[in-house]
C-alpha cells in the first residue's frame, strides 16, 4: 500500500462526531496539514508564527485557527485560515484525506486537524502579521520515532509533558509536535509515547 493509501485509511472523520460535552465549551479551531507531493517523497509544510501575537507566538505550527460563523465546518476553516494566512489557495488543496484526532490546546481551543493533499506548483504569500516563515519538513523525517522526543516543564503550578521535534535549526513543539507525533504514531503503527 502505498503512503498515500495508508494515510487515506487512517485519517477519517469521527474525530468530530465523538466530541464529548465538556470539549464543545472550548473555542472550535481546525488547523490544516498540508501534504505537499514533491519528487523525492511528501513533505509537510509549516509555518512559524510571528513573535507577537497573542496565541502562540513564535512556535511552528500549521496554518489555521478559530472558526468563523461563516464556516460550513472543520474543512472550510482550515482552508480559509491557510488561504489567510499563508496565501495557500484551496485550488492547490486537491484532495483532504480525512481529520487526525481532536487536539485540546491549553489556551482553550479545540482544534481538528484536516489532513490534506497539495500538489505544486504553488506560490505561497505569507500574512506578514501572522507568519515569519513557511517550511517543509520532509514526512519520512516525522515518521521517525527517534525524532520524536518528550520534555517537561512547569505551567501554571502544574508539570505538564509535551512533544518536541527538533529539525534543522528549528524546534517543533506543543500542539504541532503532537498532532505530528500522533499522525506518524497512527500512520506506522507504532503505539504512542508514555
Amino acid at each position: 500500500m502505498c503512503i498515500r493509501d495508508r494515510i487515506e485509511t487512517i485519517t477519517g472523520d469521527y474525530a468530530v462526531a465523538g466530541m464529548a460535552r465538556e470539549e464543545r465549551t472550548l473555542t472550535p479551531a481546525a488547523v490544516l496539514v498540508p501534504l505537499v507531493e514533491r519528487p523525492a517523497g511528501y513533505t509537510v509544510l509549516l509555518t512559524q508564527r510571528t513573535a507577537h501575537l497573542e496565541h502562540h507566538p513564535g512556535q511552528i505550527s500549521f496554518p489555521g485557527g478559530r472558526a468563523e460563523e461563516e464556516d460550513a465546518g472543520p474543512i472550510d476553516t482550515a482552508l480559509r485560515e491557510a488561504e489567510e494566512e499563508i496565501g495557500l489557495q484551496r485550488r492547490h488543496v486537491v484532495e483532504i484525506a480525512g481529520f487526525l484526532d481532536l487536539y485540546q490546546t491549553v489556551t482553550g481551543f479545540l482544534v481538528t486537524p484536516v489532513v490534506g493533499f497539495v500538489t505544486p506548483p504553488f506560490e505561497l504569500t505569507l500574512d506578514a502579521f501572522e507568519v515569519a516563515e513557511a517550511f517543509e519538513v520532509p514526512l519520512t523525517f516525522i515518521l521517525e520515532p527517534k525524532h520524536h522526543e518528550r520534555h517537561s516543564m512547569l505551567y501554571k503550578g502544574e508539570q505538564r509533558s509535551y512533544y518536541v521535534i527538533p529539525y534543522e535549526n528549528r524546534f517543533i513543539w506543543g500542539a504541532t509536535a503532537a498532532m505530528l507525533v500522533g499522525f506518524a504514531r497512527r500512520l506506522t503503527g507504532n503505539p504512542p509515547l508514555r
